[in-house]
């Protein structure tokens, strides 16, 4: 049967095996904007792994246009570094092209030797709060032409197509918008003179690289900024792109800076393939679409439907670097798919870190020489079946080990089962998921609904023990905590308590967060219900906003802190809490729980002290570690370790990390 994912595509005479693009993402993986062994075992990883077209990027044009963390390509410096990444990609059987961008005022002088950002127009970006230096005709006039030159070093370290960023509220994008752009010379105004900086580069590029080397752009069909550019303006800008020179172009939505969420788990697989529709209606040349595309099957049905040509799989291809040849060859139940979690990725670099993964501990890592084999192979007992378990049972096995992994309860997961309850979080689910397909795949045994005692350790006689025994919910000291109104979270998100119409959450962290959005979601109206009543007049768009948003239950966080959800990660923290507004859900903070009555709560925020009403309060104050074998089994000589929230509570991505570590420890 045809599969469209795999039709070779030519786009400017460049035929690519396939229609799967890795995007251009910036991946923390440079120092002094040069290629690092990191970074070239990255997108080696990636070609070896079956991608028809692998983009690197983003790439600066000069050095005011990122920082030095970013790939390097405004100066002949850079042309080895720029060999070396093209020969490996190519080399291992992928396309290869570099994405040019200059990152206007999302750049900030901290990050520039004290330089200052440049943009259109003297106007802060909401992101950085800096003023940038407006461009000068002069600055306007350098800027294309080091793009050109950054284009003719890319097609000289033999790359196979260069790429231009044009969307995202980057520089060009920012000439576009009349949000950013108040100028009123030639580059500023009329739509025609926003877009003249992004036609003028690529024209400029075009004539630099001739006209048989594939030019393609990767742009916003809507940016998602509310007075930003108008999507009738984009689309003529697309279709301008194409007459000037644009071989190919990647359609994406959303600025960096936009409220609307584009690439978090509560963004449905494959929601803005319509925005490359949008575009692909209008152009001639092969359309890529981008954002939330994790899976071979969302990936046909783009493309079958005429949504676009090809698809960019990011951070699928992090996630599972082997994503299309598992695809090719019906291996596709064996694929780990991204979560959306951003733990790895997105919150590493705002903490000026090199891309990982929560899925794939490997991810930032290819370049590091993998363990041997074991010698001897080790009779290994996993105790826990939650993530830190299952990736620490995977790397055990794959060193070669016997791997026996148990599990207290029916099903394998733990803690993601939780995670994947509230609204738009079911992709922890699917890491459960898929680490449990893994896991069916090889010999280990699993012992599901196994109570471990000392005598079964015994039994076993096991030469390495890994504790993956997790945690358990902290009950806080407080005066009625035992009242029967009184409920656990996650009993709560388990689906083992009931709540009623007024409900006080107790503790502001993730699961508090977690827990109020999961209660604010009862009794709003489902997608599909809302679908319904849209399409066939039953009420006004206000009203359907109104009837998805506000539920059937009072919900009140309180938390001692002065915020809430300080340990969830900046990428996802801000939809969170985005989230919870808008469902109104009351958030308390600076407000200390003093007891518990059959009233509500009764607690203290500075001098005041009142009485919250609640028919249920829901307890969300933390964690304890559970470890009760440790000192069993160092008391017997066996070697151990003690991954996840057994050793200290953790995020989901520490706790899969630890697992693999351990896992790659045993001798």
């Amino acid at each position: 049967m045809r599969d469209p994912i795999y039709e070779p595509i030519r786009i400017n005479g460049l035929e690519l095996k396939n229609r799967i693009c890795l995007p251009a993402m910036h991946l923390g993986m440079c120092e002094d904007f040069l290629v690092s062994d990191r970074l070239v075992a990255f997108y080696a990883e990636r070609a070896k792994g079956g991608a028809g077209l692998i983009v690197v990027g983003n790439a600066t044009v000069d050095e005011r246009s990122g920082n030095s963390l970013y790939i390097g390509a405004h100066s002949d410096a850079h042309l080895p570094g720029l060999t070396r990444l093209a020969a490996a990609i190519n080399g291992n059987g992928a396309c290869s092209a570099v994405q040019l961008n200059h990152a206007g005022r999302y750049s900030h002088s901290l990050l520039m030797g004290g330089r200052s950002p440049v943009a259109p127009s003297a106007i802060a970006s909401r992101m950085t709060g800096e003023v940038p230096e407006a461009l000068t005709p002069e600055g306007i006039r350098a800027v294309i032409n080091a793009f050109a030159d950054a284009a003719a070093r890319v097609k000289q370290a033999g790359f196979n197509a260069v790429e231009v960023l044009a969307g995202t509220g980057y520089l060009i994008s920012e000439f576009l918008s009349p949000l950013t752009n108040t100028r009123d010379d030639a580059y500023g105004g009329s739509p025609e003179n926003r877009m003249r900086l992004g036609l003028e580069i690529v024209a400029a590029i075009r004539g630099r690289v001739g006209d048989d080397f594939p030019v393609l752009v990767r742009l916003d069909n809507n940016d998602f900024m509310e007075g930003g550019t108008p999507r009738e303006e984009l689309e003529s800008f697309a279709v301008k792109l194409v007459a000037t020179g644009a071989d190919a172009l990647c359609v994406k939505g959303g600025w960096h800076e936009a409220r609307v969420p584009q690439l978090t788990p509560n963004v449905p697989r494959g929601m803005y393939g319509y925005l490359a529709r949008n575009v692909k209606e209008k152009v001639g040349v092969p359309v890529i679409a981008s954002h939330r595309i994790n899976d071979p099957a969302v990936a046909r049905e783009l493309i079958d439907e005429g949504c676009c040509d090809m698809v960019a799989m990011g951070r699928s291809l992090i996630a599972d670097p082997y994503l299309p040849e598992k695809a090719r060859t019906g291996r596709e139940g064996e694929i780990l798919h991204c979560i959306a979690c951003a733990q790895g990725c997105f919150d590493n670099l705002f903490k000026l870190k090199h891309v990982e993964c929560l899925c794939n501990p490997r991810a930032g890592h290819e370049w590091e020489t993998p363990p041997l084999k074991a010698a001897e192979p080790r009779r290994v007992m996993v105790i826990g079946g939650g993530a830190a378990g299952m990736s620490a049972a995977l790397s055990a096995h794959a060193k070669g080990h016997v791997v026996t992994l148990y599990e207290k309860g029916a099903r394998l997961g733990g803690q993601l089962h939780l995670a994947a309850a509230p609204p738009g979080r079911r992709e922890f689910l699917t890491l459960a998921e898929d680490l449990a397909n893994q896991l069916a795949a090889t010999d280990i045994r699993l012992m599901l609904n196994t109570v471990v005692d000392e005598a079964l350790i015994d039994a076993e006689t096991p030469d390495h023990v890994i504790l993956a025994t997790g945690a358990e919910p902290l009950t806080p000291p407080i005066p009625g905590v035992g009242s029967p109104q009184v409920v656990q979270a996650w009993d709560v998100l388990a689906g083992r308590a009931r709540t009623g119409k007024q409900v006080v959450i107790v503790g502001g962290g993730a699961v508090g967060v977690e827990t109020a959005l999961f209660l604010a979601e009862k009794g709003t109206l489902s997608a599909e219900a809302v679908k319904c009543l849209l399409v066939n007049g039953g009420e006004s768009p206000e009203t359907l906003r109104a009837l998805a948003t506000r539920g059937s239950k009072e919900v009140v966080l309180i938390e001692m802190e002065d915020s809430v959800g300080r340990d969830i990660g900046k990428s996802s923290r801000w939809g969170m809490l985005q989230e919870m507004r808008r469902s109104r859900v009351a958030v308390r903070t600076g407000t200390r729980a003093l007891a518990i009555t059959d009233e509500g709560v009764r607690v203290q925020c500075g001098e005041e002290m009142v009485v919250l009403a609640a028919d249920t309060v829901v307890l969300a104050s933390g964690a304890v570690p559970v470890n009760p074998f440790e000192w069993v089994v160092k008391a017997k000589g066996i070697p151990c370790n003690v991954v996840g929230d057994a050793g200290g509570i953790a995020l989901a991505f520490d706790a899969v990390h630890q697992g693999f570590a351990a896992g790659r420890a045993v001798d």
